[in-house]
């Protein structure tokens, strides 16, 4: 698998192409992995464990009983936009128990989408409190669920107190498109807030 971009995400990645780390994060259960599977080229690694009955204690299953996987440490990936821009994407695992990985793994991002599922906004608290501790300019995708309701942006964003300067969008993180268009809504996001932050260097 190529790496390179991995340890340096901010150099070239050869004939002029930017490299950026992004990073896909937000609570547990909210489609992070579904969302790097979703949108990635390349087959991308995963490393999910069956969740057992033994972690029933630590891992809330509160509106996801069905889930029966979870990320122990991260998902990576990658996608180009153009010829001159590929994103590193790397999921962040959700469980409070593996929130220590956090740090090492927005080592080098230059942006993150924080996935939201409206149906638990508590899920995602932590994961926004984390961008702006780590001041790593981010959007907020709301992730749609089949048995989500469908709440105006607007209220989405004052439940969870979202400056209004921060992107909100909605998303379907099982279509690669829609999970494009919130990769395409970050990089705008990050131009906005400095037009030669993307440049190839």
């Amino acid at each position: 698998m190529d790496l390179n971009g991995f340890d340096h995400p901010g150099r070239p990645g050869g004939g002029g192409t930017r490299s950026v780390k992004v990073m896909i994060a937000g609570g547990f259960g909210t489609g992070k992995t579904t969302m790097v599977r979703s949108v990635s080229d390349i087959k991308p690694l995963t490393t999910e464990e069956t969740l057992t009955q033994a972690s029933a204690h630590v891992d809330h299953l509160i509106g996801v009983a069905d889930k029966t996987e979870t990320t122990v440490s991260l998902d990576f990936g990658k996608i180009g936009l153009n010829d001159s821009l590929m994103l590193y994407l790397f999921g962040t695992p959700g469980q409070e128990r593996f929130w220590f990985l956090w740090n090492g793994l927005f080592k080098g991002a230059l942006g993150a989408v924080v996935l939201v599922d409206t149906r638990r906004l508590a899920s995602s608290f932590r994961a926004i409190e984390e961008m702006e501790r780590q001041n790593v300019p981010f959007v907020v995708a709301l992730n749609v669920f089949p048995d989500s309701e469908d709440y105006p942006v607007e209220e989405i964003r004052d439940a969870l107190d979202i400056p209004g300067n921060i992107p909100v969008v909605a998303c379907d993180a099982r279509d690669r498109d829609s999970s494009r268009d919130v990769l395409v809504a970050l990089i705008r996001h990050l131009k906005d807030r400095s037009p030669v932050a993307l440049e190839p260097r």
